[in-house]
């Protein structure tokens, strides 16, 4: 059976405004439980009931298609063809925010074919903002087109960034946030990629840089694409890796900004 993207458009924007309600509703209830994964990375017990309601309606209307999630299927090696028609899923993008109670919480969506993605939602309900976009067509907030900021000098531009659970790496990463931050107006850590690279499609961020995972970034990735960012990455994806799945030393800008702050990361690699 094959599906237009306008219905899996919708149908990626309902389903992601239902996960959003869910969310809410248990924030509001307040008795999720909270673990942790690998013994360091939160997971709570809503970051489990979005991703079961986002997998049951996307098996009961696209049975065939794959799916790659961070907390139902975050391995991507079995997920088989990266080629065909996959779903990227993160039920909640932001799972420390969340369970603090901060607003910078996100359910992301992505919709691939062929190795690109055709479908992008990134909704954050306590914000009330629903970010969309089709590929070759638009890029939208709560239904009116963005743009990116146009920002052309780094001095006077606001980069985001962010720093994983497992600390390992850490000095690196503060040399690399020194080299920026010594050549920007400012720093945001925000907690959530995906509304990190929304915030830059729509001109509150100039820049953006981090390694994080696919699900991640899949969805925000589009919708700062189609609103005229620069994306990229620093290193090369993995072999047999669609390059818009590669999550690695991602860096997304204002296109004036791009050249330059990949640059100065470089240096710190």
């Amino acid at each position: 059976m094959t599906h237009s993207l306008h219905d899996i458009s919708t149908f990626a924007v309902d389903l992601a405004l239902q996960a959003g309600e869910l969310m809410e509703k248990e924030q509001r209830n307040a008795e999720y439980e909270t673990s942790f994964k690998n013994h360091q990375e939160l997971v709570t017990s809503v970051d489990l009931k979005v991703d079961e309601l986002i997998h049951k309606r996307i098996r009961a209307n696209y049975p065939d298609h794959a799916i790659l999630s961070e907390e139902n299927m975050s391995d991507i090696s079995k997920v088989g063809d990266l080629n065909g028609p996959l779903w990227v899923i993160d039920p909640i993008d932001g799972t420390v925010n969340f369970a603090h109670g901060h607003y910078q919480v996100a359910v992301s969506i992505a919709y691939f074919e062929r190795g690109e993605a055709q479908i992008g939602v990134v909704h954050c309900p306590f914000q009330k903002e629903t970010f969309h976009a089709m590929r070759g067509q638009y890029s939208l907030r709560n239904h009116k087109p963005i743009q990116v900021s146009g920002a052309t000098n780094l001095r006077q531009a606001l980069v985001a960034t962010g720093f994983p659970y497992d600390k390992s790496r850490l000095p690196e990463l503060i040399q690399r946030l020194q080299a920026v931050m010594m050549e920007c107006q400012d720093i945001r850590r925000i907690g959530s990629a995906a509304l990190d690279i929304c915030w830059v499609a729509m001109g509150r961020l100039d820049a953006y840089y981090e390694t994080v995972s696919p699900w991640d970034c899949a969805a925000a990735r589009l919708i700062a694409q189609e609103a005229g960012a620069s994306c990229g990455n620093l290193t090369v994806a993995p072999e047999g890796m669609p390059e818009e799945l590669n999550s690695k030393d991602l860096l997304i800008a204002s296109p004036a900004l791009y050249q330059p702050l990949a640059d100065i990361l470089l240096k710190t690699l």
